[in-house]
């Protein structure tokens, strides 16, 4: 199935959108998708257009204080700072919210978590291509 979406936060400021580029493919209930956008395009026909708000539980989850570490700066990039986004070895990303002379601290949490998200998605075509 292809989509085109524009998604929004709670206080209209946009995270990202595709139309600007080509739309959204994904198989229905194969998991490439947040469980709130792949429930929202069930049953729509093609051309057809739907706005759906998505709590947290049905998007990215609530935020995680676990999935925040303190880290000795030894082990840090040279130069890291607040802001950037580091990615392990095994493809996982995580945001530096803190540097300081003997640590940095990095946050593992989806940068949507905790959110809510609002999606206006239409329903471009079903099958592999639009």
């Amino acid at each position: 199935m292809s989509v085109h979406y524009h998604g929004t936060l709670d206080d209209g400021s946009v995270f990202d959108s595709s139309r600007e580029r080509a739309p959204l493919q994904f198989t229905v209930g194969s998991g490439q998708v947040i469980d709130g956008f792949d429930n929202a395009v069930r049953g729509l026909a093609v051309g057809e257009s739907v706005t759906v708000r998505m709590e947290p539980s049905e998007a990215y989850g609530e935020r995680d204080p676990a999935l925040i570490f303190e880290l000795p700066i030894d082990r840090a990039p040279e130069g890291v700072e607040p802001g950037e986004t580091l990615t392990a070895s095994n493809g996982a990303q995580a945001r530096v919210i803190a540097v300081t002379d003997t640590t940095f601290t990095i946050d593992a949490n989806h940068s949507l978590a905790g959110q809510a998200l609002t999606f206006e998605i239409e329903l471009v075509s079903i099958g592999a291509s639009p």
